[in-house]
């Protein structure tokens, strides 16, 4: 997939055509009236043209929506996976912590004579 934007590829067919058409006109050994008349034709096929050119377009958007879609499909599941899994870490954490007893230093154990009698 190339990565040039749309809108580049819709800009130089424009300016293609505008170029091809100013070149044709300017070397083509016609009279103003058969010139006039490939105008006309011209200028009546730009409605179709820009049809063309927007459902390119269109279709261009809906290939960019659906992989964005897939793509954003494809984090979701990634997070969920990753939060079940940070889930399960915690429940047998926690489970681990219960059943074991933290020991306490003796110097951390408080002394009879810590108390006031």
């Amino acid at each position: 997939m190339s990565k040039t934007s749309p809108g580049s590829f819709i800009s130089g067919v424009l300016l293609g055509t505008a170029i091809g058409a100013i070149t044709g006109l300017l070397v083509a050994p016609r009279t103003g009236r058969e010139t006039r008349q490939l105008l006309k034709k011209s200028a009546d096929a730009l409605p179709e043209l820009a049809e063309d050119v927007s459902t390119s377009v269109q279709i261009q958007a809906d290939r960019l929506s659906e992989s964005a879609l897939r793509k954003w499909d494809q984090t979701l599941s990634r997070l969920q996976e990753a939060i079940a899994a940070g889930v399960d870490a915690t429940k047998v954490e926690r489970q681990t912590l219960k059943h074991t007893k933290p020991e306490v230093p003796a110097e951390s154990r408080p002394s009879v004579s810590d108390y006031k009698l």
